[in-house]
């Protein structure tokens, strides 16, 4: 087995491949992380506060988050790419491990995100769609970007992502799928999807009161989960996984209260898209001739790095750069035009033979671009355009020209981010690499022990109950490996919506207050409906539907989050806290693992009751429930 993967590796390591679809991942990745910062940003109070407003412990929180956002703002960009993406995956290992995120308010794709995050340390995600390839292309400014080729990468960086990010959490998460009841009757979908903990606003009844398509569904999914691995690489049923996994993905996004990770499984499937689409839709977009011919002065760096800044942003191709030395003569247009003035300015001829000159060149820019049409609108105003032109003339009117071309640059200058990729892949490779991709094999191997070490020990011996008290020192080495393999590779179980999860899942709780008009009000947290509201979705999903209240409930544990939601959301509405008598409302709700007709509708429209009570005084709540709550 080993050296049959170290021949595929090895003969995979050299096929080179278009760049495009890892920069696309790079930005949907740094977008998720950037929304999910956000996210803690607006609930930082509730997540990190020991009593939310009341007691502040972590005051430096939010300014920890403006770094971390800032760091995965430069991911989306590209910008200082290696940097900017080890930062972001410490980050994510510090907040999940160091703060309260980890036990109380668990995002449920924490460790997704950084297991990705440390495989793309090692990835050229920087190679397109990124500020590191003009950062580069600037370094030469008087090499003209029609010199620059495509960049492509090995396969591999697509093949080795697909396989440990999803082949290896579906495989995991199919096992223990098939020890959960309503999924061998098939309806894993079915199930979640009639819970009002865990529904978005979207009603999908008529979906779910159609016991075919959802044991369809059911068993698509796990067929699917348990053979994508194995056949996904294959060129016959690569379109048709693509689409089941994309549908998956995206139903879990918009149908459930969990879309970040929806979003995040999601973003993986562009590694998938055949490469002839990226072909297809580039020249969809792009133009067949330019628009917009703009002359520029070939002898000054800064009307070089001008013309590589502008061209790097112009991602539909709709405009063509030539210097005004050798290309503007053959235009009857700039003929009468002086060589001296020529030179001072951008100058511009439209497709109608329009000539535009200086500011009124950078409008036409940022008009025949399209997406930038509107900056481009906004600069035409009389008022911005005259502050335009002041500020142009004096850049431009002061602009240095030196006689210099591509052979007085030191040619050991870097065209390319030297990123560990870079290094290993490209670098490394090219000296020895047999040894490289022997090493490469070593890491896979040691990968795949570690999922498997995973799931044979969560998957199989705790489903299986196997646990024999002489393997207690293997089972302590287990336990060893998975909590290193969990905090740095993302590695874990993932035994999603199962039934012990949702056995004995027969009632639900939410939060009332008495207004001082005395009328009964929801908090804004959940609804009548036992809907958790928006923006109440992800981690803070998690804490109240999968800790908070569960089939047995801990007393002591759902005190504490009653504390919380009152104090955050007291201190949001303007409550005076001493004064406001909050209600805990229950509502008997069914979880079968057997089809019911509209159970969804049937779980919405039960009736709450009053089973206790919540008065803060001195900062401190006094929270009255029956003994037992779960026999109520």
């Amino acid at each position: 087995m080993t050296k049959r993967l170290f021949n595929k590796i090895h003969s995979l390591r050299n096929k080179q491949v278009p760049a495009t679809a890892l920069g696309l991942l790079r930005i949907g990745y740094g977008l998720i992380t950037l929304q999910e910062i956000f996210f803690l940003c607006y609930f930082n109070h509730l997540i990190f506060d020991p009593i939310p407003y009341l007691d502040v412990e972590f005051p430096m929180i939010p300014a920890f988050l403006g770094i971390w956002a800032l760091v995965a703002f430069c991911v989306v960009v590209g910008y200082h790419y290696q940097t900017a993406m080890i930062w972001n995956y410490l980050l994510w290992i510090v907040f999940v491990n160091f703060t309260p995120m980890q036990r109380d308010f668990d995002g449920g794709f924490d460790t997704f995100m950084i297991g990705a995050g440390f495989f793309f340390l090692f990835m050229p995600l920087d190679k397109t769609f990124s500020l590191d390839n003009l950062r580069y292309k600037l370094n030469r400014p008087f090499v003209h970007y029609s010199t620059y080729q495509k960049p492509t990468v090995t396969v591999l960086a697509y093949y080795v992502p697909i396989i440990v990010c999803l082949g290896f959490l579906y495989v995991d998460s199919a096992i223990h799928k098939l020890f959960a009841e309503h999924w061998r009757n098939g309806l894993g979908t079915w199930l979640p999807a009639t819970q009002p903990y865990y529904v978005s606003a979207l009603d999908m009844s008529p979906l779910l009161n159609q016991e075919w398509l959802q044991n369809v569904l059911g068993y698509t999914i796990l067929v699917f989960q348990f053979t994508f691995i194995f056949l996904f690489w294959q060129r016959e049923l690569r379109i048709m996984y693509l689409f089941i996994g994309m549908g998956l993905h995206l139903g879990i996004t918009i149908s459930f209260n969990i879309y970040p990770f929806g979003l995040g499984m999601l973003c993986f499937y562009l590694l998938m898209v055949p490469f002839a689409w990226w072909r297809a839709i580039n020249t969809f977009f792009v133009a067949k001739q330019p628009t917009l011919t703009v002359f520029f002065d070939k002898l000054c760096p800064l009307c070089n790095r001008t013309v590589l800044i502008l061209n790097h942003f112009d991602i539909f191709k709709r405009i063509d750069f030539h210097n005004a030395q050798e290309n503007a003569a053959n235009h009857p247009a700039l003929c009468n035009i002086d060589n001296s003035e020529l030179l001072k300015d951008l100058y511009a001829i439209d497709a109608q033979g329009h000539v535009y000159a200086g500011v009124n060149t950078y409008i036409q820019i940022l008009k025949h671009s399209r997406y930038l049409a509107f900056v481009g609108t906004i600069l035409s105003i009389p008022l911005i355009k005259s502050v335009a032109i002041r500020k142009y003339r004096a850049i431009a009117d002061n602009r240095v020209r030196i006689t210099c071309d591509v052979t007085c640059l030191p040619p050991a200058m870097p065209l390319t981010n030297n990123t560990w990729y870079t290094q290993l892949f490209e670098q490394h490779t090219e000296q020895k690499p047999k040894a490289f991709s022997r090493k490469l094999t070593k890491i896979f191997i040691l990968i795949l022990l570690l999922q498997l070490n995973s799931t044979i020990h969560y998957g199989l011996i705790y489903r299986l109950k196997l646990h024999n008290p002489l393997l207690s020192p293997v089972t302590q080495v287990s336990n060893m490996l998975i909590l290193w393999s969990q905090t740095f590779i993302g590695i874990i179980p993932h035994p999603l919506y199962l039934h012990d999860h949702f056995q004995g899942y027969d009632h639900i709780l939410a939060i009332t207050y008495i207004d001082p008009q005395g009328k009964e009000q929801w908090l804004p947290f959940i609804n009548e409906e036992g809907r958790m509201l928006a923006p109440n979705w992800g981690r803070v999903h998690s804490m109240w539907a999968n800790i908070a209240v569960t089939p047995n409930i801990d007393s002591v544990r759902l005190q504490k989050f009653i504390m919380k939601i009152t104090a955050f959301y007291g201190y949001q509405l303007g409550l005076d806290l001493p004064k406001t008598t909050f209600h805990i409302q229950m509502k008997k709700i069914a979880a079968p693992s057997y089809w019911v007709y509209d159970q969804r509708n049937l779980n919405m429209a039960g009736e709450w009751i009053i089973i206790g009570e919540a008065h803060w005084q001195n900062k401190q709540i006094k929270i009255s429930l029956p003994n037992d709550i779960n026999r109520l």
